[in-house]
């Protein structure tokens, strides 16, 4: 497992991957309109820097992972938060999965799935009309796959989204990751 992969790691790792009546929690990596990546570095227990983003690129929405999940690239799975404002570093939202940008990542010759959830927080007074995927216009759906292209090409790997499911998709990926932490966790025990 990789040192940035957050789901085994303190302070996270009494935090699980749902909330109460279908929600997830969501901890927040980078703000929207950041420059700046975030990640949680499990060994360090604490936010870091990993890169800062070229002259006029910026995140379009809060990015974070669920806590308590594994994704096929070993990290958490990654949550894109649909928001008007930012949140902060470190912030934990409660979220409605809608759906995903199922994608594949390749580096150098080695290609994995990098899918991206996409959520909307849910909070007692602020209730999503958003329930799917649908929901979002279409043009902020493809900029939101262009930024992903762009943001891994800097990095010297390609982005190939595959598609766009609802929230019965999203689910399935998060038992999965739910399942593969509890299995690393399982097998660190032993």
């Amino acid at each position: 497992m990789k040192a940035t992969a957050p789901s085994g790691g303190a302070p996270f790792n009494h935090t699980p991957a749902r909330a109460r009546g279908g929600l997830v929690h969501v901890v927040v990596d980078t703000p929207k309109g950041s420059a700046n990546k975030i990640k949680f570095d499990v060994d360090l227990q604490a936010f870091k820097l990993s890169r800062v983003l070229p002259l006029g690129a910026h995140f379009p929405f809060d990015f974070g992972f669920i806590p308590g999940t594994v994704a096929d690239d070993g990290d958490a799975l990654d949550v894109i938060l649909i928001v008007n404002v930012p949140s902060f570093v470190g912030c934990l939202m409660k979220a409605r999965l809608i759906g995903v940008v199922t994608a594949e990542q390749r580096e150098q010759r080695r290609t994995i799935r990098n899918d991206r959830l996409i959520a909307v927080p849910v909070t007692p007074v602020n209730k999503p009309k958003v329930r799917r995927i649908d929901d979002l216009p279409t043009q902020q759906l493809d900029e939101l796959e262009s930024f992903f292209i762009n943001y891994n090409k800097l990095q010297g790997r390609q982005f190939s989204p595959l598609g766009r499911r609802g929230p019965e998709a999203a689910e399935r990926l998060l038992r999965a990751g739910i399942q593969r932490a509890q299995g690393e966790t399982l097998a660190r025990s032993r």
